[in-house]
């Protein structure tokens, strides 16, 4: 019976064993491999070193009379010039005979790139080669050229390069959708370490980062370093999916947050490039905001989504197709604006000149506007100024009065118009994120003339129920939700 029970429990080990090496061997079986792509793929992946316009040191900055003495060389004063003149007196610096700071010297800035046709176009960063004089391309088997800049777009930080070459190797570019969980994989020079590779999972996509509206990022997990900018983010498939354009840290270093430039953003962009030598996109003329809960429950919508216009720019499309401030944009050509960073990109990616279907709630109604597209100017315009008094909005909790002259002029608003926020006491505007110095220019949806107008809806705000508020601060409109309490 003993050896029976042992022989039993010397069969389980093994078929345990068994089965748990089947299943390491499962697991690792479904790991990607990427041996074959990296080979395939890498020798149309470049480094880019540029020479940059020499910065000018302070010693030239200095009056045309003004004279420094004559140091001797081991004088522990010049280590104090270095830094602050960019050359020590005696006229000794670095080894081209400039300062060891850096101050005249023609500096190097190295990136990646990827050759996308085999008669020498490639792709890179606009960062990249921004302000270069010269820029060289390194091929993986150690050719060098000097590439032409055929043309760059800030806004989507792509730059086209040309270099004088045939038959050289190129990447496919992919015609697919890219989906969140998707293996990825970045070839690229981290801190000048040639065609390194990396890789990891998409982590989300159509990503807003500040000042870069008109980009709808792909996240990913992907180890990106400086250097690795410019280089392509491949799908298993060995396909182009994006351009690694930049990283979040706060050290300098990867930590887990990547970001990419789609593909066929930048396609579209470099096709530009080549056909007319310049990018243009499309413009609505619209500040929007994301729609909150407490918005969306002013506006009766179910959920809160789409982009709330707090601002109609003057001479724009949209105002020319009466567009109005407090519009929610539901949806942009038939396809659902899910927030207030969805719609740049549709926007900006639309044909200038050609109608676009924008379906918007208004007031409670759902109802479909049509508006031509525009060119996005490279600024703003500006508008015009007017005003005057005071009163007391205790409902809200703050005290108001009318603009003068010289504070519309300053703030740049209308001639008319809005109220002054004075004070802001404990209540529902406070709790709303109101602040002294705002203006306040709407009021569910009713434009307030002057102090009147303001005590007039303070004094019919609903109780229990989200009302919208559009204010003015400093940098521009934007909407707030109030809520009086319903046992006011």
């Amino acid at each position: 019976m003993c050896m029976f029970q042992l022989k039993g429990r010397r069969a389980m080990l093994v078929v345990g064993s068994l089965l748990l090496l089947g299943m390491m061997n499962l697991q690792a079986g479904s790991l990607p491999d990427f041996t074959q792509m990296v080979e395939e793929y890498s020798p149309a992946v470049v480094n880019i070193s540029t020479k940059q316009k020499p910065r000018k040191s302070m010693m030239d900055r200095l009056p045309p009379k003004y004279q420094i003495p004559e140091l001797p060389k081991d004088s522990p004063l010049n280590d104090l010039f270095r830094h602050f003149f960019g050359a020590p007196p005696h006229g000794q610096g670095g080894p081209d005979g400039g300062s060891p700071h850096g101050y005249g010297f023609e500096g190097q800035s190295l990136g990646s790139g990827f050759i996308i046709s085999e008669d020498g176009y490639l792709m890179t960063n606009h960062h990249v080669v921004d302000g270069a004089v010269e820029i060289i391309v390194r091929l993986s088997d150690h050719r060098e050229f000097k590439a032409e800049l055929i043309g760059s777009d800030k806004r989507s930080d792509i730059a086209l390069l040309k270099i004088e070459a045939e038959d050289l190797p190129v990447v496919t570019i992919s015609q697919k959708e890219l989906k969140v969980g998707e293996w990825v994989l970045a070839i690229g020079s981290p801190f000048g370490f040639d065609h390194s590779v990396t890789a990891g999972i998409v982590s989300a996509k159509g990503r807003s980062l500040p000042r870069e509206n008109y980009v709808p990022f792909i996240q990913t997990d992907v180890a990106i370093n400086p250097g690795n900018s410019g280089g392509p983010l491949f799908n298993l498939e060995g396909e182009v999916v994006g351009i690694n354009s930049q990283i979040y840290s706060r050290t300098g270093g990867f930590m887990g947050l990547s970001f990419a430039i789609p593909i066929d953003m930048a396609m579209n962009v470099v096709d530009q490039i080549k056909e007319k030598g310049f990018v243009t996109r499309g413009w609505l003329g619209v500040l929007i905001q994301d729609v909150t809960r407490e918005l969306a429950e002013s506006f009766g919508l179910s959920r809160p989504y789409g982009a709330l216009v707090s601002q109609v720019q003057p001479g724009s499309p949209s105002e020319k197709a009466g567009l109005k401030t407090g519009d929610v944009i539901l949806s942009f050509n038939g396809e659902e604006v899910a927030n207030s960073a969805a719609l740049p990109p549709m926007v900006g990616s639309s044909l200038v000149d050609h109608p676009a279907k924008v379906e918007i709630l208004r007031q409670g109604k759902r109802q479909t506007i049509e508006v031509v597209i525009g060119v996005l100017p490279d600024s703003k315009s500006s508008t015009d100024s007017t005003a005057s008094n005071t009163a007391q909005g205790n409902r809200i909790g703050v005290k108001v009065r009318e603009l003068t002259a010289e504070e519309r002029d300053k703030l740049g608003l209308e001639a008319e118009g809005g109220v002054l926020v004075e004070e802001v006491k404990a209540g529902p505007a406070q709790e709303a994120g109101v602040r002294k110095g705002d203006v306040i220019q709407m009021i569910n949806n009713v434009r307030l003339k002057d102090v009147a107008s303001f005590n007039q809806q303070v004094k019919e705000l609903p109780t229990g129920k989200s009302v919208a508020v559009l204010i003015y601060r400093r940098h521009g409109p934007i909407f707030l939700a109030f809520k009086l309490p319903k046992d006011e």
